[in-house]
């Protein structure tokens, strides 16, 4: 049990360094630069950005720099790049999630504590199908992947279908996003 909190306790830290790094990249204006910088590279571009597309603080800019790029270019194209930067970005929260966080976590819950609310939610079992198809959801829309991936973390995906499923959302949600906005 110790372990499990030390872990969730490093990992809780990595999460709070990590998006103190992205506020500072967001505030400084180096992000935007940095995007900004890349756009006219239509295929290197898309890529940056689409890395950049999935998490909750850098989404803004890069989506702003996908429309850009879409606008002067094959709206597919960016798209196919922007996936496939997003699918970069998701692999490396989803290892993390799935491997570290969301374990130490579901240990912390389900130890010898439970609470009524953790033996309430072990009752609906035959909701457990829900969770791949929300964080789905979450991730083929312009929303931040975070707690998509934390869905399809716990839900065990194996991480070949985890790719392919996160390139294709990827895909359509930066595709349809670009062709509504151009």
């Amino acid at each position: 049990m110790s372990d499990n909190k030390n872990n969730l306790i490093r990992d809780l830290s990595i999460v709070v360094l990590s998006v103190a790094v992205a506020i500072i990249l967001a505030k400084t204006g180096t992000l935007q630069d940095l995007l900004t910088s890349t756009k006219e590279w239509e295929i290197v571009g898309s890529f940056i950005a689409g890395v950049f597309f999935v998490s909750i603080f850098t989404v803004a800019p890069a989506a702003v720099i996908l429309i850009e790029i879409a606008q002067a270019n094959s709206v597919f194209l960016v798209a196919f790049c922007g996936g496939l930067g997003a699918l970069f970005g998701d692999l490396i929260i989803f290892r993390f999630l799935r491997d570290s966080f969301s374990r130490s976590l579901l240990d912390l819950i389900t130890s010898k504590n439970e609470n009524k609310f953790v033996s309430f939610l072990k009752s609906l079992k035959f909701l457990r199908w829900l969770w791949p198809i929300i964080g789905a959801l979450i991730i083929v829309s312009p929303f931040p992947d975070e707690i998509g991936l934390l869905m399809l973390g716990i839900s065990k995906v194996k991480m070949y279908e985890f790719a392919v499923l996160a390139f294709v959302l990827n895909f359509i949600g930066i595709y349809v996003m670009c062709s509504a906005l151009i």
